[in-house]
């Protein structure tokens, strides 16, 4: 029987209860690079998910070069994690932005949602991998 018999509740529950998502790309060089962020905003499924971010960032830098793209969240407590694997595009138009707008982000963007250095993150997943019980299991999106 196999582990992931409801993917998207099994993931998704897990994904909810993390504050911290890690975020990959790939450098100028094409070797990964692993970033620790805020849980995304907004999912829908376990196929998209919505990310904020400075527009001036590294991170915004390589994925418009290489969209190629992973998250990782992990339940310590439990010890189990799954990959995501897909693409990852800066989005800078108004929709995007205003829909996950929180307050008190004026904090990071002081202009406000309109601020030039803020941008969305929005990751699309292909594929992934999930961990636990001393089992891994790829599955598809």
């Amino acid at each position: 029987m196999t582990a992931l018999r409801d993917a998207e509740k099994t993931i998704g529950n897990l994904i909810d209860k993390q504050k911290t998502a890690y975020v990959g790309s790939a450098d100028a060089d094409g070797f990964p690079n692993v970033k620790a962020m805020f849980s995304p905003r907004k999912r829908e499924g376990i196929r998209a998910f919505y990310f904020t971010t400075n527009t001036s960032s590294l991170r915004a830098a390589q994925y418009r070069e290489n969209p190629k793209a992973c998250i990782y969240f992990c339940d310590k407590r439990f010890f189990r994690g799954v990959m995501l694997k897909g693409t990852m595009q800066v989005l800078e138009d108004a929709e995007s932005k205003a829909m996950i707008w929180q307050e008190g982000d004026d904090r990071y963007y002081p202009e406000g949602v309109a601020d030039p250095d803020y941008c969305v993150l929005k990751f699309t997943a292909m594929a992934g991998r999930y961990y636990s019980n001393f089992h891994s299991e790829d599955f598809i999106v």
